[in-house]
């Protein structure tokens, strides 16, 4: 229909990103003010709002049960949130680069966009202990977007190289490389 149901208000900067929980009850926000924001949708009311980083968040996301989100921020953080509470479970760690994109699933794993490898790579993290797993590399231009399948067993990239790549979650070995796009890939789902 089109209609309008809520209009959220209560950042003091600009949303920057913003993800649905898998059960579409609420809404996270993130913002330039340094803020996350979880939205009831069935209310149109806050519920929490996440504070703990230094500056702009500027990606986040949900974990497949919906129980925790995750947030990246230009502070060269990404933090792991108590959905029911509010409260930041692990700060994970300091990332050399501005450029996150963070995911988590289920299994406990997120993953990062980073620019700085010289293959431009997805870099592979424990959200529960902030180790690194794993380095996905393979692309000969810029990773422009990742994701998990539904089962956390895969993870698909796509590159400014025209190709996407698949890679095993478990083995982080690369199972499959797509080609036939004649420019950048710029989503995979």
């Amino acid at each position: 229909t089109g209609k309008c149901y809520h209009t959220f208000r209560g950042h003091s900067a600009e949303i920057v990103c913003l993800s649905f929980n898998p059960q579409s009850t609420l809404l996270a926000t993130g913002s330039m003010d340094t803020t996350a924001k979880l939205w009831d949708l069935e209310k149109g009311e806050e519920v929490a709002t996440l504070n703990g980083h230094s500056a702009e968040i500027i990606a986040l996301s949900f974990n497949t049960t919906g129980d925790r989100i995750i947030t990246g921020s230009f502070d060269h953080t990404a933090a792991v949130w108590d959905v029911g509470t509010g409260r930041e479970q692990n700060l994970l760690i300091k990332m050399p680069t501005n450029n996150i994109n963070l995911y988590n699933t289920d299994k406990s794993t997120c993953f990062f966009k980073a620019m700085q490898c010289p293959c431009l790579c997805v870099q592979l993290w424990s959200a529960v202990t902030g180790t690194h797993l794993a380095t996905l590399a393979g692309h000969s231009k810029e990773v422009l977007d990742v994701c998990f399948d539904y089962a956390g067993q895969r993870i698909a990239t796509a590159s400014a190289d025209g190709s996407a790549r698949v890679y095993n979650a478990a083995t982080k070995q690369c199972i499959a490389k797509l080609e036939g796009h004649e420019d950048e890939i710029s989503k995979v789902s």
